[in-house]
Order: C-alpha cells, then sequence, then structure tokens
C-alpha cells in the first residue's frame, strides 16, 4: 500500500469544500488517485467506523468529478490539490440495496457491454481499458448493500465485484467499503497498487472540519434556536470547539456532533456550556446522555428505537413501532411510546412513500394508506450504536417475527400488510428461524421476490426442506419478469407439481384466486425436441386402454382420447421407435393428454387436429425462446386478447395447444400439461 499522499504546504488560506466543509487531506488523495499522479494508488479503499463521514466526503469528491456540478462551484477559492482536473465523469455504481450481481449489471449497462453472463462483465470491462477507454469506477454505499441486512451482502460485493476489479491493471477503482472489508479489498495486490483511507485514523483527522460543522449547526442563520450560546458568535465558535474536541477521537465523530448539537438545541433547559461532562463522544453516548436531558431511562430510549435498528427496508410502518418496542423489550411500551416522541426526536426521520402515478403490477399493488408515512433513522451509524447494546439480537428478531405473523389477517399473506409480507423474511433469517417459514406457498407467492430470494439464499442449503428448494429454483425466474402476485403464484403452481410437491401446487390453487392456469402433470424426461396434441381413434382408444398407468375406466369404444405426443431419443421409457431397427432414428412418447399416464399406442393411429378445429378453438397461442403467449381468439381477426404468458426459466423445445385448451410444454429437461383457465370476455 502506498503512504498517504502529502499535500503540498499551503501558502494561502482557502475556503472549505461547501458540501463537506473540511476533510481536505483526504480530498487531496482522493484527487491525487483522479489525476493519476506519480506515486497515487490505482485503487483506493475508503473506510471508517459508521459517522465518520465517507459517504458524505465521498459525496463531495464526487461533485468536483462531474461536470455539472462543478458548474455551480467556486473552484477558485478552493485548495488547488482537491481539485482535479475536468475529466468525464467516472461510472458510479451504488450498491445500496442492490445485489454483487446487480451491482456488476448496473456497471454493464453503464459501458454498454455486449456481456450475457455476469462471470463475463469484469473481463469485458478490462478490454475496454486495455484498448484505450478510460475505465474508472467509483463504487459506493457497499456497507448498504443487499435487498436483507442479514444476508452479507457487503462482503458479497467485496469477494464478487470489487477484488475482480481491483486486480485489472487497467481498471482505477475508487469504493467506499465498512473497515473489516477494508484489509480484505487491498490485500494481494501488488505494493503501491491500494491505498485504504481511514477515516478514524489519526493522519485523516480533521478537528477543524468538525469545528466548522458544529458552528455551522450552532448558528441562527442555519436554523438554531437563538440561545446566549448560539447568538454570540465567540461563545458559539467556543461550544463548537468543545464538542468538536469531545467527539474528534471517538468512532463516528460527525454523527456524533450532529447528534450532541440536535440534542442540545431541542432541550437546551440546564445545559451548561462550560462543561464537557454534557456533551458525548461517540454515538451511543449521544443517545444516553440525551435520554438523561430529558429525564428518561437510557434503556427506555434504546428499546423505542430498537424496532428501527432492526428493521429491513426504507423503514418501519408507524404503526407497528409501538407492538414490536414491545416485543423486544418484553414488556408494554405504550405509555413510553405515547410519551417519548421528543425523546426520539433527534435520531428518527418520517419517511413518506407516494402512490406510483402508473400502477406497478407486483406484489402489494397500490401502498395501503397505513403504510405510506414509515419511520426509519436518521442515519445508519444510530442503528450500529442501538444493536451494539442489544444483548440477543436473534431472541429480540424471533419476538418480533412472532408480532409480525400474529399481524397477518387469518394467516393469509393476500391480506398482510406491506412491510411485513415483505420483510419477514429478513427478520427471521436473523432469528435464525427462517427455514420455519419457509413451508407456506402464499408467503412464497405474495412476498417482494428480490427480498425474499436474497434471504432464502443466505440459509445454508442443507437447512431448507424441498418447498423452499422449489421456491429458490424458481426465484430467478419471477425476479427476472418482476411477475405480478397472481403470476408468481402460477409459476410457482407448476414448480411445485414438477418436483412433485402437488399438495403445495393445491395450496395455491386453492387459496390465490384467478390462477390462469392448473397444472395437470409434468415429467421428466431429456431430450425432447418436438411435442404436439392428438387424440387416439374410438378403435385404438378401446383396445389400448388397458394399457395406461394408472389405471382407469375403460372407454366406451365411442370415446376417443386425448394425447399429448413427444418426440424422444430411442431408449426413453414407454416410447416406441418410429422406424423398428434404426437405433439412431427418434421415438414417440405418448400420454394421456389430461393424467400423463404413458400409453403404449401405435402412432399410426393417433389423429392430430385439424386446421379447421385448430381455427375454431377458443384459444390461439404464439411463442418465442422461452414464453408462450396464450390469447382468446376475437370475433374478427385483430379482435384477439392475451389470457396469460407461461414464461419458462429454460429454452422452450416445443409447444401445442389443444382445441379444448390445455397447453402442452416441452422444454430440455421435461413435458408438462397446463390446462388454461381463459379470462371471461
Amino acid at each position: 500500500m502506498t503512504s498517504p499522499t502529502q499535500a503540498p504546504e499551503r501558502t494561502k488560506a482557502h475556503e472549505p469544500h461547501p458540501y463537506i466543509g473540511g476533510r481536505n487531506a483526504a480530498l487531496r488523495a482522493l484527487t491525487a488517485w483522479r489525476m493519476e499522479r506519480p506515486g497515487a494508488p490505482r485503487v483506493v479503499v475508503l473506510t471508517g467506523s459508521p459517522g465518520t463521514g465517507c459517504s458524505r466526503l465521498l459525496t463531495g469528491f464526487l461533485m468536483l468529478c462531474d461536470p455539472e456540478h462543478r458548474e455551480g462551484l467556486e473552484l477558485d477559492a478552493l485548495d488547488p490539490a482537491t481539485v482535479p482536473a475536468e475529466l468525464p465523469a467516472p461510472a458510479v455504481p451504488s450498491a445500496a440495496g442492490l445485489t454483487a450481481a446487480q451491482t456488476l449489471w448496473l456497471l454493464a449497462d453503464h459501458y454498454e457491454l455486449s456481456a450475457s453472463r455476469t462471470a463475463d462483465i469484469v473481463p469485458e470491462l478490462g478490454r475496454l481499458a486495455s484498448s484505450g477507454q478510460p475505465v474508472t469506477i467509483v463504487v459506493a454505499d457497499v456497507d448498504r448493500a443487499g435487498p436483507v441486512r442479514g444476508a452479507g451482502e457487503p462482503a458479497r460485493v467485496v469477494r464478487d465485484v470489487l477484488k475482480p476489479l481491483a486486480a485489472v491493471d487497467s481498471i482505477r477503482l475508487l469504493a467506499d467499503v465498512p473497515r473489516k472489508l477494508a484489509v480484505e479489498l487491498a490485500e494481494g495486490l501488488p505494493p503501491g497498487v491500494a491505498q485504504v483511507i481511514d477515516l478514524d485514523a489519526p493522519e485523516w483527522a480533521d478537528p477543524e472540519g468538525l469545528v466548522l460543522q458544529a458552528e455551522t449547526l450552532l448558528n441562527p442563520q442555519f436554523g438554531a434556536p437563538e440561545l446566549p450560546f448560539t447568538i454570540e458568535s465567540d461563545a458559539r465558535r467556543a461550544l463548537a470547539e468543545v464538542i468538536a474536541r469531545r467527539a474528534g477521537d471517538g468512532a463516528g465523530s460527525r454523527l456524533t456532533v450532529r447528534l450532541a448539537v440536535q440534542s442540545v438545541l431541542m432541550h437546551p433547559e440546564g445545559f451548561d456550556p462550560a462543561d464537557a461532562s454534557h456533551l458525548p463522544g461517540s454515538v451511543g453516548e449521544a443517545i444516553d446522555l440525551h435520554a438523561h436531558r430529558l429525564g428518561a431511562h437510557p434503556r427506555t430510549l434504546r428499546q423505542i428505537l430498537a424496532p428501527l435498528a432492526l428493521a429491513e427496508g426504507d423503514g418501519l410502518p408507524v404503526h407497528l413501532l409501538t407492538p414490536l418496542a414491545s416485543a423486544v423489550a418484553e414488556r408494554d411500551m405504550s405509555e413510553d411510546m405515547a410519551r417519548g416522541m421528543l425523546l426520539v426526536a433527534p435520531f428518527i426521520r418520517p419517511i413518506w412513500r407516494a402512490e406510483p402515478a402508473e400502477p406497478i403490477e407486483r406484489a402489494g399493488e397500490g401502498i395501503p394508506e397505513g403504510e405510506r408515512t414509515l419511520l426509519g433513522l436518521q442515519h445508519p451509524g444510530i442503528g450500529e450504536a442501538i444493536r451494539a447494546g442489544i444483548p440477543d439480537i436473534p431472541g429480540a428478531q424471533a419476538r418480533i417475527a412472532v408480532e409480525l405473523l400474529e399481524a397477518v389477517p387469518d394467516q393469509d399473506w393476500a391480506k398482510a400488510g406491506t412491510y411485513v409480507r415483505d420483510h419477514i423474511a429478513g427478520h427471521t433469517l436473523e432469528a435464525g428461524l427462517l427455514p420455519r417459514l419457509l413451508t407456506d406457498p402464499g408467503l412464497f407467492a405474495h412476498a417482494e421476490p428480490v427480498w425474499l430470494r436474497a434471504a432464502v439464499e443466505a440459509v445454508p442449503p442443507e437447512q431448507l426442506d424441498a418447498p423452499a428448494r422449489t421456491y429458490l429454483r424458481t426465484a430467478p425466474l419471477l425476479t427476472r419478469t418482476q411477475a405480478p402476485a397472481v403470476l408468481r403464484a402460477a409459476l410457482l403452481e407448476t414448480a411445485f407439481v414438477e418436483d412433485g410437491l402437488p399438495e403445495y401446487a393445491a395450496v395455491l390453487r386453492r387459496t390465490v384466486p384467478g390462477l390462469p392456469w392448473h397444472t395437470l402433470w409434468s415429467v421428466r424426461v431429456t431430450g425432447v425436441d418436438a411435442v404436439t396434441v392428438g387424440k387416439l381413434a374410438p378403435t385404438a382408444a378401446a383396445s389400448d386402454s388397458a394399457a395406461r398407468t394408472p389405471a382407469k375406466p375403460e372407454l366406451p369404444e365411442s370415446a376417443t382420447l386425448a394425447v399429448a405426443v413427444s418426440a424422444v431419443p430411442q431408449g426413453t421409457p414407454g416410447a416406441r421407435p418410429l422406424k423398428a431397427g434404426d437405433p439412431k432414428a427418434p421415438a414417440v412418447l405418448v400420454q394421456d393428454l389430461a393424467t400423463g399416464s404413458v400409453i403404449d399406442a401405435d402412432p399410426a393411429r393417433i389423429l392430430r387436429p385439424s386446421d379447421d378445429e385448430r381455427a375454431t378453438g377458443p384459444l390461439g397461442f404464439s411463442r418465442g425462446a422461452d414464453y408462450v403467449r396464450v390469447w382468446r381468439r376475437g370475433e374478427q381477426e385483430g379482435d384477439g386478447k392475451i389470457v396469460t404468458t407461461l414464461i419458462s426459466a429454460t429454452p422452450l423445445t416445443g409447444t401445442d395447444l389443444s382445441p379444448d385448451g390445455i397447453l402442452l410444454v416441452a422444454t430440455e429437461s421435461g413435458v408438462k400439461a397446463l390446462r388454461i383457465r381463459p379470462a371471461q370476455p
């Protein structure tokens, strides 16, 4: 690793960066990286404790790298060593809420790569850079990567995205990562290639920046109330220096300063600016001192904030805060909550979710009125401090999960609140109880698939029962298509039949109204390259009925039997070769179209539907590489209405549709039949 880039001695005073208000030493190092100055590293790893200001520093630096933002800054007033020359803006994928694979695809989209697999993206980026196109990448918010906190996605982003990028000699990389992952990212690279900027380290200290931050927050010109220690500049400066000195050596110093000032300004009664013992040295102390200042026990404040620190997603619906706080505390918190809003005010923020302008066809179409207002913590560092004080996080999450389960009306996931439905998996994952939850097909259908998939993938495979394995196999299809809940349920219904779990398919058919199809049967057979529907003539049906399994009542001689016919390799169990004595000729597998039972029938006796029969049927279909679209015929040509679309995780090798609406589908892994349930005209 290189030693910290040293800035030249300043000969005149410069204005601080208007957004950062300091951090010049780190800015000079980042500028040297951006300008590729002699001795500057190719890879820079920015890290620090939660609240030290990594994200703010990175945002401020990127303002200097973006041509549009530069126009709004007085660059001449800044230290020249902190201002990079105007260059094309780097690629800046944010990993917040994304998986490692999604982060890579952001890069692929940015550079318009032709990669078809995730594994091809980094090599293609390397080829771009080697051809002379600059590839400069800044990956932000790695600490917030992943849809589910307990799934460990930040480590996966470092392992699967950042380390491969850092290993490519022609790629320049800057990443903001948690401290525990910073050394892992830099290790293994040749000396001089990587530099770790740890904002908690003494060489990157910024005491003047801390003072300036506190002084600005205390200034009535920027919203502070007029108090004896805010209206007089010398008093304001003196208090700012004390606050900064107390917070400067502690983890999370920027956040600590902000919380200290907010607490004092919110409740200044009895505050003595000369008594530094009333000021915090860490985020945890800021929480506890604020509780004391308002006459409350710190434990009470921490118990109120605990559900927010353990919450998933953007925040917690307001109506869930009291029951979940009670669950974590294992006592009724109603009275504490009723008088606790002033107590928690410096630490929380409301989040309003507006309805989208256009309906989104996903789980929870439309956000219930009671869930449009969420509560979240002001900063992730507050959550870190609260979680550090919870003695048994799995136990707390288990109690939260029980409370969320009880909030599901009639145990019907279609009626569950958005937060409960989409995020209960994250809570049970951290509680170690997720496998117990993964037996309910209703949850599989109604939960947001990106979040549920991330949680399930974090469970060791040996702990998953058969239904969860079916979900995991189907989840990539659900996330890729962003299918609405009913179509997700239909795709899962088929997957359960394919995996020999008909009882779970039956639950979905019973509990999810309006499924577009009913999967009649599915068989695993390889090498199918064509399928067709047909019928056995009356005499053939009668003579061959004894060969069908399982046994069925014998058909009357006048009846016909609808069958599925598949072209398969010779040697497929139950199939008849088309040409006796020719081992290379294909064979034909005949099955009862309604049950999938194999029939030992002469292929010559099978009649295919005529063109007139197909044309007069109520349904038609069209096929793509991995989908079949079924449509209702209109009275006039062109009046057809789409009934449903079956999407396949693997390419289709054959499809056909019977006149009475049974869809026959073949892929490389097998054949299945689905009875289409047409939408009403």
